[in-house]
């Protein structure tokens, strides 16, 4: 198995931008009335905060775990430890895992939708052997379908000082739609980052992006332009996920993006996008400026995680 996290000079072989429509594979049709996202010549920019609530949570001496967003998609953990920790959701089959960043808050969505999820902290022992420190579980009734793409979190760290949301509200204030907004998200992207194949090749796997670094170094690899892409999305109220899966032919493990939009068809030079549908976007090979031939149908995507 060869990853586009570690194997950057093969990527940008490929294509230009990835565009398929999966609907079907995101759980079937979404309510056209759900509050997160706009429609053609109605776009508002709207930002929407994910915060840690310290009189909100509970936990021991070790963990603090808040709770009291879940219906708005996300939950906030804080853990002190001298080893490595991780943080495991569970839902139904699903398993989410996360490397913790000892003594600072971080922020983590409640991506499977509704229903009951199991959170636990784990602590490393030694080599690959953890024990629990804390566990605890969630009833979760979103809102809003789309509530956990439209916030920051561990993967889309940003806030309303953030570089990259200066620079996406500009661009939503000149902006008359929705489509508009995302086609000037999409090429700004393009222009202002290239693959970093040094950092492809020596990435850690604990590794997670900043948006600003991205934006202030100009380069970055596949999680970098998914972490930018979706940060500058949702800081303007587009529900965008991150998209953790497998390329064919090659069985790259590789990031992308998805977005939702409710607004008509539409055309800019690399890509178009159609109403209703989750529409899959890769800016990692669309920035590097390659051909198509290696998309096909758009079938050859295999999603894993959605964060």
């Amino acid at each position: 198995m060869r990853s586009a996290f570690v194997t950057g000079k093969k990527l940008i072989f490929f294509l230009t931008l990835t565009i398929c429509l999966i609907l079907s594979a995101c759980g079937g049709s979404a309510d056209s009335t759900a509050s997160g996202a706009a429609t053609e010549g109605d776009f508002e920019a709207e930002y929407h905060d994910a915060e840690f609530h310290d009189d909100d949570a509970s936990g021991n001496s070790e963990v603090q775990v808040d709770l009291s967003c879940a219906n708005d998609g996300y939950f906030g953990v804080t853990a002190e430890s001298d080893t490595r920790l991780k943080l495991q959701v569970f839902k139904d089959d699903e398993t989410f895992t996360y490397d913790l960043k000892t003594g600072e808050p971080q922020i983590f969505p409640f991506q499977s939708g509704d229903g009951t999820y199991t959170i636990k902290v784990m602590k490393n022992v030694s080599g690959n052997s953890y024990y629990e420190l804390y566990s605890t579980s969630a009833s979760v009734s979103l809102n809003d379908e789309f509530a956990p793409f439209v916030r920051p979190n561990t993967y889309a760290d940003y806030s309303e000082e953030s570089d990259c949301v200066k620079e996406a509200a500009k661009m939503a204030e000149s902006s008359g739609s929705e489509s508009e907004f995302v086609g000037k998200v999409y090429d700004y992207i393009c222009k202002k980052v290239d693959y970093d194949y040094k950092e492809a090749e020596t990435v850690s796997s604990t590794y997670v992006p900043d948006p600003d670094e991205v934006l202030d170094t100009g380069k970055g690899i596949c999680f970098d332009y998914a972490s930018l892409a979706a940060s500058m999305l949702r800081s303007q109220g587009i529900p965008t996920k991150i998209i953790f899966g497998y390329v064919a032919p090659d069985n790259l493990y590789h990031a992308w993006n998805m977005f939702y939009t409710e607004e008509k068809g539409w055309t800019t030079v690399e890509f178009s996008v159609d109403p209703g549908d989750w529409t899959r976007v890769d800016l990692t090979f669309s920035a590097n400026g390659q051909n198509a031939d290696f998309i096909g149908d758009g079938t050859n995507y295999q999603d894993v995680y959605q964060y």
